[in-house]
């Protein structure tokens, strides 16, 4: 039986805790009624996105208008559903209620469906402010929310800002790599024209979690040395047939690679 490293049972424990709708401590809840607001919360066994779970949130916003977790928690299925102008109302107002609880989540959101970098920034800034040091992790565990910052000035072709972010966070006391770090840091780097940066990367991240998107990066690097290339893209179209490739339940990887990009090489 494979078994799996460390750092995936732990992103593996986040992603679960991402789809679960967190509990809140009602005893620290000032006021009856946002007490109650706190229990109807807390007791919502409907699926998310049901009617029955919905109008729970109602019930409990009904009572306690200031309770912050529930606009964020009825927020989700408009956002998964491609409702994001109802998302966004929702999800502002839990943010403006308590954004150091919010904020984390309103930021990855903008990065990770709307695309929206410059506001992601901006709000992964502001959480700072809050969290000193430690954002916190994207909502599917897959990046540290310093690494969805780097992406994000690296999207806005901010390439050295955010090669910058990545290179001090790694060197961070006991800083927990994600799934996909050195692969993103090793694409900026490979956009720069730093290639020996780059495939440094890019071997790392083999050593970590390897797919097809980061051997075909490797491949690219050989082919530009005028190297034997063959056989890594060979490898990278096998991977990619096994499936082993950035994965997401909702959006597509920012730096993500098909199968067509690789056969083309």
């Amino acid at each position: 039986m494979e078994k799996f490293p460390k750092y995936f049972l732990s992103f593996l424990i986040l992603v679960i805790y991402a789809n679960v709708q967190a509990q809140v401590n009602c005893n620290a809840i000032e006021g009856e009624r946002c007490k109650k607001a706190c229990e109807i919360y807390n007791s919502n066994s409907g699926s998310q996105g049901s009617r029955e779970s919905q109008e729970s949130f109602d019930k409990a916003i009904n009572l306690c208008p200031n309770f912050s977790h529930a606009y964020m928690e009825k927020a989700v299925p408009y956002l998964k559903r491609g409702d994001f102008l109802t998302w966004k109302k929702l999800i502002d107002k839990a943010v403006e209620l308590s954004p150091n609880n919010h904020l984390d989540y309103r930021g990855w959101c903008k990065f990770q469906f709307l695309r929206d970098y410059e506001g992601a920034i901006q709000d992964f800034d502001l959480l700072e402010k809050y969290r000193p040091g430690n954002i916190g992790y994207s909502a599917n565990g897959d990046y540290n929310l310093y690494v969805a910052k780097a992406i994000c000035y690296s999207a806005l072709n901010q390439k050295e800002k955010a090669i910058q972010v990545l290179e001090d966070l790694f060197k961070t006391k006991d800083y927990h790599f994600g799934l996909y770090d050195y692969y993103q840091l090793g694409v900026m780097y490979f956009e720069t024209g730093k290639y020996d940066k780059a495939l440094e990367n890019f071997e790392k991240q083999s050593k970590v979690y390897d797919f097809a998107e980061n051997i075909y990066f490797r491949s690219k690097v050989s082919k530009i040395r005028n190297k034997d290339y063959l056989d890594l893209k060979s490898l990278a179209l096998k991977s990619y047939d096994e499936g082993k490739t950035m994965k997401d339940a909702y959006t597509h990887h920012f730096n993500k690679i098909y199968r067509k990009q690789i056969a083309e090489l």
